[in-house]
């Protein structure tokens, strides 16, 4: 008979000096980076115990469930982190837009080499209709 793994302890994150952590959202099935977002303890706290990925806004200095007003929310299947534990990777299931713009992701513009060596932004997602 194997025990059961040991319960995640949240000393081994380490924020930062203003308490915060990146936090990389990739939907769970696609594999597609979805957005980059900021997560204090409590911001933390709350996506485990609710499975919905909650965020600290820096701007409005308070927590933010994703989606919460626009829908598009963001359900944890598998939260991840760092050999050094300053930055954790969120496995979701996306409903809708990741990103504000309503595009999928966030990282909907790449910076790619021209014909010449020189170095081009392109747009290379499209906003998604309703």
């Amino acid at each position: 008979m194997t025990s059961a793994p040991p319960l995640f302890d949240p000393t081994q994150i380490a924020f930062n000096a203003a308490g915060l952590v990146p936090v990389i959202a990739q939907d769970a099935h696609s594999k597609q980076v979805l957005m980059m977002a900021w997560m204090n303890a409590l911001a933390l706290q709350q996506t485990l115990a609710s499975g919905r990925m909650t965020y600290w806004s820096r701007s409005r200095k308070a927590l933010w469930v994703k989606g919460e007003t626009s829908g598009h929310r963001q359900d944890l299947v598998e939260l991840r982190y760092d050999c050094d534990g300053d930055c954790l990777l969120a496995l979701v299931r996306q409903h809708g837009a990741a990103c504000h713009t309503n595009r999928r992701s966030c990282f909907y513009r790449a910076i790619r080499a021209g014909a010449r060596g020189e170095w081009r932004a392109e747009v290379i997602e499209a906003v998604i209709k309703k």
